[in-house]
């Protein structure tokens, strides 16, 4: 087992990581930049080294700051969390090649599975269902409207490098097409570098539904359930939550088997999750694979019992799981509320500032990740998340409720946030019943008074 680990990350995530390693009785190094030096891993970590100024390019994507941070103070190993760094193939192999082990899957599986063209490819060869569209890449417009044509529209181009929402534009006729091909290329090059898009057709008013699975080196690959993240903004996921209202056993089952036996299709190590669109049919099909820790992880530990992060170390030390799917079981309801620095009534503007009072929500079933805490400047170079609430019951309606019970507690003073907003989904008809799809947010509005 490692002596001391690296957390290659910043905020809630990186807390976390530090938790895990502190449990385990491992050392945790923190990495910060010049925005961050008054942040709580910094504080927490057993050590904690400078990578460079605010700008994240010079800082949390430097790969030789991050490495030289590790050779300078004996880190074995860096966990990557999420974001940054974290699904960067030459990044794992960088450590690889400074002999640091990464905590996170092989470099080709990264690879494969980052190139969403190629992704589809090889999810087809393996049985899994996928959504039709191009064999690969699209670099002719004529092409494209001729697979367009012959799917349906609309289509969505995507960024074959692409990421949380980046890179992608549809186009419900041919005449919004070539803008949408020219759009989501532009994106996907300022975005991950790589300009190259390719077509997929659209389906319609499908629920979002991603399956947790873990491997270790010894044979063993495994499910933890599925999520349902249908609640987002421009795909941006906002709620979670596990088990799906719409997921019963069976389907539970065949997701969970397709998922696994993907992964063990390409000879997957570690966390991740397989990301599935199910239409109203109860159809499901291969969106991407996700070859790192979900920010939404912590349902699946809510109603599993697990810790996936003492999971990844473990793997990554080439240590058998230790539990089978035989052994896994679901119990309750877990949901989870993205905390953000954003004012949702100014169309989710970003909103950082000093954190003037911070007092979170506690008692039965609930928990919370965040790195927050009075007198906290919030700085505006990175992702908006200040957190998350997560709160678990024995059924969905008694965890909806503890959720309303807990954002009514919570109290964040100096910025805006969206704790509201959160109240506002719960009291919504359409997420009671458990009846929505993606396009949840196309007609939710505030019903409140500003």
């Amino acid at each position: 087992m490692f002596k001391k680990i690296l957390i290659a990350n910043r905020g809630e995530i990186a807390l976390r990581v530090i938790r895990a390693c502190r449990e385990m009785g491992i050392a945790s190094v923190a990495v910060y930049s010049e925005a961050d030096a008054d942040s709580l891993p910094t504080k927490l970590a057993d050590e904690s080294v400078c990578i460079g100024p605010a700008a994240a390019a010079k800082s949390y994507l430097s790969a030789p700051n991050i490495i030289s941070a590790a050779e300078i103070s004996g880190a074995e190993a860096i966990h990557p969390g999420y974001g940054f760094l974290a699904e960067n193939a030459k990044f794992a192999e960088a450590c690889d090649s400074c002999d640091i082990k990464f905590i996170g899957p092989k470099a080709e599986s990264i690879r494969m599975m980052g190139d969403k063209s190629v992704a589809k490819q090889k999810m087809r060869e393996l049985g899994v269902p996928v959504i039709p569209g191009s064999d690969g890449p699209i670099d002719d417009e004529a092409e494209a409207l001729r697979l367009a044509a012959e799917f349906g529209y609309p289509v969505m181009v995507k960024a074959s490098a692409g990421g949380g929402g980046r890179g992608m534009r549809q186009a419900n006729d041919a005449d919004e097409l070539a803008h949408a091909i020219q759009m989501a290329k532009g994106e996907a090059e300022i975005a991950f570098g790589d300009a190259t898009v390719y077509l997929e057709k659209v389906i319609q008013n499908p629920r979002h539904i991603e399956v947790q699975i873990m491997a270790d080196t010894h044979g063993t690959v495994l499910h933890l359930g599925e999520r349902d993240c249908s609640i987002q903004r421009r795909h941006q996921k906002l709620i979670e939550e596990s088990p799906s209202p719409v997921v019963d056993d069976l389907l539970r089952n065949k997701l969970g088997e397709t998922a696994v036996n993907a992964a063990a299709g390409v000879d997957y190590h570690g966390a991740g999750t397989i990301e599935f669109l199910l239409d109203e049919r109860g159809d499901f099909y291969f969106m991407e694979m996700n070859t790192r820790l979900q920010v939404e992880h912590p349902v699946t530990e809510m109603i599993t019992g697990t810790d996936l992060v003492k999971d990844q170390i473990m793997v990554a030390a080439g240590e058998p799981l230790g539990y089978t799917q035989a052994d896994v079981e679901f119990r309750g309801h877990a949901i989870e509320f993205r905390i953000n620095a954003e004012d949702p009534r100014n169309d989710f503007m970003p909103a950082g500032g000093q954190v003037t009072l911070f007092n979170p929500p506690g008692g039965p079933g609930v928990r919370n990740d965040t790195h927050l805490y009075s007198g906290y400047t919030v700085p505006t170079f990175y992702d908006s998340n200040l957190g998350k609430l997560i709160v678990w019951g024995r059924n969905r309606d008694e965890a909806r409720q503890r959720a309303r019970r807990a954002l009514d507690e919570y109290i964040i003073v100096g910025l805006k946030t969206t704790i509201e907003f959160h109240l506002e989904v719960l009291n919504d008809p359409g997420f009671i019943s458990g009846e929505f799809t993606t396009g949840f947010l196309d007609t939710f509005t505030f019903v409140s008074e500003a």
